[in-house]
């Protein structure tokens, strides 16, 4: 197993989720191509879609970024949904050798007031506790 874990969204990546998934693709401006993408009405799709096809570990990794960033814009409207928090929790741990860059930088592992934290981090927090 790869013990190097991602870090960054890759070009490719980018390439295939905008094919497979419809999703806009970047501009000559973006930064932040996966948090540009969120959406929170999508996130059951996307889960499904991460669960249901195959994709290399640049697409997994972006995509569980963008389902993530989608989760936490979710629970901030009130949206969110348990079933898919267990998903979530499941894929990330039978992944983690893909996602621990992820889990870690959700978690805020050093932030010990939760009201500085994103609406996710207790649920990472919960998955890095797991690991």
């Amino acid at each position: 197993m790869d013990e190097l874990y991602p870090e960054y969204v890759t070009k490719e990546a980018i390439e295939g989720l905008t094919k497979k998934l419809n999703l806009p693709k970047p501009d000559m401006y973006s930064q932040d191509w996966e948090y540009e993408v969120t959406d929170s009405a999508r996130v059951a799709e996307f889960m499904d879609f991460y669960g249901n096809n195959t994709l290399n570990k640049e697409e997994k990794f972006a995509l569980m970024k963008i389902i993530i960033s989608s989760y936490d814009e979710a629970l901030t409207e009130e949206m969110a949904n348990e079933k898919i928090a267990s998903q979530i929790k499941s894929y990330l741990i039978l992944d983690v050798y893909i996602h621990r860059n992820t889990i870690s930088y959700w978690a805020l592992l050093d932030e010990v007031d939760i009201e500085d934290c994103f609406a996710i981090t207790p649920l990472m927090r919960e998955v890095h506790a797991a690991l």
